[in-house]
């Protein structure tokens, strides 16, 4: 096992971030989802296409690759469906689908993933299902569905005839969710449910989103103690910031570990996933949102401010912080698995 990232996964983070840097810098997240962005993230660099195999048109690349993409992404909290159609690919892989994996690799088709079941009757299902992450922005909707014969797994085209999308309040307005209402929607059968593993890859890449979320937090906090100078001091010179800074900067470095861990089971250690999926949630999504408290309180009275950036890493640490759970969920789960209960 290694934690650290070989030269070809270096010039990928390198890639990604300089990408990210020009296309999405913060004043422009804040403008929400910008589908010219998107398309050039898949058209230029591929992203979407990472994980899904050769055959299909993507990279064939593994999750340890996928999860050096969305710390980038979760640094620059890129707005849109990236996370969502990430998720959708993880869940397609194990249920091959030619069409909607070619899409989604060649940046045709944004998709997202339900967990929820609909119902299927043999034609077309129905369902209300709240909170679909990027509901507004993607194309289909990938989702288990249950009939009288058993479960499936189904895609439904968001834009088709018999569904309903209503955009929702979120707290994240970087990224947002919808309630998809279906009433005799067209789908299309892909086969029956995985047995596992989707749930523990899909942590696995939340939480290197949220590694992502926790290193631009720190790195701007550290930056700010440089300049801002309080009582004819720079406040990086006390030592309650200090001790402040080093808490935040252990957090990630253990957050990392985690996260460098967790992929790396994912792709060589398949029997090592489970735990090490409850791990990377039970711990860094807490810590990252902590990172990111922290870094708005130390800002002092302007991190409170709309105007500043620190609500907007504040808002997508919380909101990715539940997103698969909360970490006392994968804490019990991680329990569990270590027959500590």
């Amino acid at each position: 096992m290694k934690l650290t990232l070989s030269q070809e996964q270096q010039q990928l983070r390198q890639s990604v971030r300089s990408f990210l840097r020009t296309a999405s810098p913060l004043p422009k997240v804040r403008q929400g989802y910008d589908p010219q962005v998107y398309s050039r993230l898949n058209g230029e660099l591929g992203l979407s296409g990472l994980i899904i195999p050769e055959e299909y048109g993507g990279a064939g690349a593994g999750l340890i690759e996928l999860a050096v993409a969305l710390e980038e992404t979760g640094a620059a909290l890129l707005p849109g469906p990236f996370l969502a159609t990430t998720f959708a690919a993880i869940a397609l892989t194990r249920v091959p689908d030619k069409e909607l994996l070619t899409g989604i690799a060649e940046g045709r088709i944004a998709a997202t993933l339900s967990g929820d079941e609909i119902a299927y009757d043999g034609v077309a299902v129905r369902g209300r299902l709240t909170q679909i992450l990027s509901g507004m922005e993607a194309d289909v909707l990938v989702a288990p569905a249950r009939s009288a014969d058993g479960a499936v797994m189904v895609a439904v085209d968001l834009a088709g005839p018999g569904v309903t999308r209503t955009a929702l309040e979120t707290l994240d307005i970087t990224r947002g969710q919808a309630e998809v209402v279906m009433d005799g929607a067209p789908c299309r059968v892909l086969g029956p449910p995985p047995e596992t593993g989707i749930g523990d890859r899909l942590c696995v890449a939340l939480a290197a989103e949220q590694l992502g979320v926790m290193r631009a937090a720190l790195d701007a906090i550290v930056a700010y103690a440089k300049i801002r100078v309080a009582f004819g001091r720079y406040i990086g010179s006390y030592q309650g910031v200090k001790h402040k800074l080093a808490d935040m900067h252990c957090k990630l470095e253990q957050a990392e570990s985690i996260v460098r861990y967790a992929a790396w089971a994912a792709d060589e250690s398949p029997a090592e996933l489970p735990g090490a999926a409850a791990l990377a949630q039970a711990y860094v999504g807490r810590a990252c949102f902590e990172v990111a408290r922290d870094h708005l309180l130390l800002h002092g009275g302007i991190g409170f401010t709309w105007e500043h950036d620190a609500h907007l890493f504040y808002k997508r640490a919380k909101a990715d912080e539940v997103l698969m759970g909360p970490p006392r969920m994968h804490r019990a789960r991680l329990a569990e698995l270590l027959e500590v209960l």
